[in-house]
């Protein structure tokens, strides 16, 4: 008999523009071979989420070797709510073993509108996509004025170009940073590979990125985004596609991190490469996985691909958060001003997601906030602790900001 395999698959349903979860959506899934085939229909719970849903998947080997096979199973998602346009997601992308989480936006019933339609693209490493365009791994800094960040910042969003820089017919998306670089891993590399390889992939991954950022490289040469979705250019960026849980874990915990050299200001254009259709002198993303399966940790594979100087640094400060990491974890015990911002927030948090429980904003960090935090954490796939780690504490804050509008991006 042969053996069958599968991947988890979650739905969560928002409505367009906001946090606000979408209650008794109806999510159906079909194969995506054949359209008139359900595999499942199921609706979304109080917070807008289904549960995890089992789904077949290929033999793991295909994702960790080098191989013809298509390592990760299609099927498509439709998604319908009373007052909402239906959304219909096609090829989203299920690996064996590893749970996938889909965030549909929904946006309000309006007369003579087509249904919203996302089709996801091949994965990078199953296609053959425009090799990237060699760069310096750091930019001149000129005295036009084309560089004008003081300091490295984590950003609150990205302006992803959807094509080629030039391509003026392709759209711009703002992206909250975490999302970006959560799609760019899932689209560039498997997370069925080994842990500390996906580690220093996101670390390259957003190291590229934060140079973007901080030398303000398509702004200076007069285009209105930040980075595009073109792999000759910069990193795969694919609209509405699924991500997946591990990766979701790695890069809220090592997001205000990149890679530095001694004496250089701005994070490293880290290039990297698939090492297998296409070589570089960066990073190989194949050979990477090889380092990890022999017990390279994250820092050995950057230096063994970017040389022994290269570091992990932390940005100096993050954007669009109403107040920094407290510096260590908060639990049962902890007091003071920062476990009453984290109660605050919870709370306005729960006045949406009604499965948190709400506490007496006190300063104090009793049994009932660690519940709190506990039932956050469940909602939002970060581990069940009740503890508030670094991760959570962000999570917390991008949740709170999109529920309460307290930050909007700067679109001038």
């Amino acid at each position: 008999m042969e053996n069958t395999f599968l991947g988890g698959l979650q739905v969560d349903v928002t409505r367009e523009g906001g946090l606000i979860p979408v209650e008794n959506a109806r999510v159906t899934i079909f194969d995506t071979g054949n359209p008139d085939r359900i595999i499942e229909q199921t609706t979304t719970n109080s917070s807008g989420q289904t549960d995890f849903i089992p789904l077949p998947a290929p033999n793991p080997e295909y994702s960790l070797e080098i191989t013809e096979e298509q390592p990760y199973s299609e099927y498509n998602v439709r998604v319908e709510a009373e007052g909402y346009d239906p959304f219909l997601v096609s090829a989203m992308q299920i690996l064996p073993g590893i749970n996938s989480l889909q965030q549909i936006p929904l946006r309000p019933l309006a007369v003579s509108r087509q249904p919203e339609r996302s089709v996801i693209p091949p994965h990078t490493l199953f296609y053959d996509y425009p090799p990237k365009i060699p760069e310096p791994e750091t930019k001149q800094i000129e005295d036009d004025g084309s560089i004008i960040l003081s300091r490295v910042v984590t950003p609150e969003y990205v302006i992803v170009h959807d094509g080629p820089p030039a391509d003026n017919s392709a759209n711009n998306y703002y992206v909250t940073y975490k999302d970006y670089i959560k799609n760019v891993a899932s689209s560039e590399i498997y997370a069925t590979w080994p842990e500390s390889t996906i580690y220093a992939n996101v670390l390259a991954i957003m190291s590229f990125t934060m140079n973007r950022v901080f030398t303000e490289y398509y702004r200076g040469r007069g285009y209105d985004f930040t980075i595009t979705s073109s792999t000759a250019y910069d990193q795969k960026w694919m609209k509405d596609r699924n991500i997946y849980e591990n990766i979701d874990f790695i890069v809220d915990s090592i997001f205000n991190n990149y890679l530095s050299r001694p004496g250089i200001k701005q994070p490293i254009l880290t290039s990297y490469c698939d090492g297998n259709r296409v070589t570089c002198s960066g990073l190989s993303q194949w050979g990477s996985k090889s380092l990890g399966d022999a017990g390279y940790s994250a820092i050995d594979i950057i230096h063994y691909y970017y040389g022994d100087d290269m570091f992990i640094n932390t940005a100096d400060a993050i954007s669009g958060v109403p107040s920094s990491w407290p510096g260590e974890n908060l639990t049962i015990g902890s007091g003071g001003l920062k476990v009453r911002q984290l109660q605050e927030e919870l709370n306005r948090i729960a006045r949406n997601y009604p499965l948190i429980p709400t506490v007496t904003a006190d300063g104090v960090y009793g049994p009932e906030t660690a519940e709190s935090v506990r039932v956050f954490q469940q909602v939002f796939d970060l581990p069940q602790t009740g503890v508030t780690d670094f991760a959570t504490w962000y999570r917390v804050s991008d949740i709170y900001v999109g529920v309460s509008r307290i930050a909007e991006p700067d679109r001038g």
